[in-house]
């Protein structure tokens, strides 16, 4: 291999092609490369490259992309998340938030699951709720996410659990506000 030639392939591992975002928008360069990631995302989420909802790349495409270490990209991010432009959901990465972005944790939707149908009446008071067997087959979803939103109900007082029983759609007195 001539020297020319190993150059090119050397050149050619190091400097992102002309497919790559880096290139397209030009390099980082200089002090503080990742205001300067924070800034060229911005833009793209408020061009509507990323639309609300839409989860951004991972990290390490990101560091690709931008030909930056890691902890540059998160430095970047970050600044994101301050200004409230980006949120970072467990198990999904980080989200483009925008006007009535509701971001749901799992737990919440099976908690507001079952909100609505004790709501609804499908679920009256004295009624057993799902076991939490049921309720992990029908999400797909651990034990703990499930135990989390039999919390939050329980919480908010529309459930009670009984000890070898289960959990039961809380029973009210409308008359006293109490417990029957």
């Amino acid at each position: 291999m001539s020297r020319a030639t190993f150059g090119l392939i050397w050149t050619s591992c190091l400097m992102p092609t002309a497919a790559e975002p880096v290139a397209a928008g030009g390099w980082l360069t200089g002090g503080r490369v990742y205001t300067q990631i924070a800034d060229r995302l911005r833009e793209r989420i408020r061009s509507g490259e990323f639309a609300p909802g839409q989860v951004l790349p991972s990290e390490a495409e990101l560091c690709r992309g931008f030909g930056v270490a890691r902890n540059t990209v998160r430095r970047g991010l970050a600044i994101l998340e301050e200004e409230g432009l980006l949120v970072t959901v467990p198990a999904k990465g980080r989200m483009v938030l925008g006007e009535g972005t509701a971001v749901s944790y799992r737990y919440q939707v099976i908690a507001a699951w079952l909100r609505e149908r004790i709501e609804r009446g499908e679920l009256v008071p004295g009624d057993l709720l799902p076991s939490e067997a049921a309720l992990r087959r029908r999400f797909q979803a651990s034990r703990n996410t499930v135990r989390q939103a039999l919390a939050l109900l329980a919480q908010e007082g529309l459930v009670v659990a009984e000890h070898g029983r289960g959990r039961f759609v809380r029973l009210w007195d409308r008359r006293t506000s109490q417990d029957v």
